[in-house]
């Protein structure tokens, strides 16, 4: 079973927090100096803030799946609607391990399908200071030249 997944970049993770518990009306899932994440059933979606960006707002959008298979399965679909994706395996990325899919639709939001395998005790565990995580290591480019429409037997919509 799939899960939204949320990332919002906050100046002060205290008052959003605070904020967040009130709406939801449950404690955080994981809650760290600079990262709180709220696995919620109902709606089902995975909720995570960070103080981990300079800009705040909408980080990226996202889903979360059960099995390798899932993921897969989003590769598939997007190879087949001709999308272009950046797969990242075992990416170390807000205190978890994950294999990950990476897109961005036509108005530059960034999506990621991914597969959590582990926990690690760091956020973004050994990457470089410096390096993005919870963001592609290169942005998949999309040009409207390269977007296709669905025909009524094309079996893509």
């Amino acid at each position: 079973m799939k899960r939204l997944h949320v990332h919002v970049s906050v100046k002060d993770l205290s008052e959003s927090v605070r904020f967040y518990r009130g709406l939801f009306a449950a404690e955080p899932t994981v809650l760290k100096h600079d990262y709180a994440k709220w696995l919620l059933e109902d709606p089902r979606v995975n909720f995570a803030i960070s103080t981990r960006s300079n800009e705040t707002g909408l980080r990226h959008l996202g889903i979360q799946v059960e099995s390798l298979a899932e993921l897969d399965e989003i590769e598939q679909r997007a190879t087949d609607a001709g999308l272009v994706s950046s797969p990242e395996k075992g990416a170390n990325c807000c205190y978890a391990q994950s294999d990950k899919q990476w897109l961005t639709d036509p108005q530059g939001i960034v999506w990621e399908a991914f597969h959590t395998v582990g926990e690690i005790p760091t956020y973004g565990g050994q990457r470089n200071a410096n390096d993005a995580c919870c963001a592609p290591a290169t942005k998949p480019d999309l040009t409207l030249s390269e977007i296709t429409t669905c025909g009524t037997n094309s079996g893509c919509c």
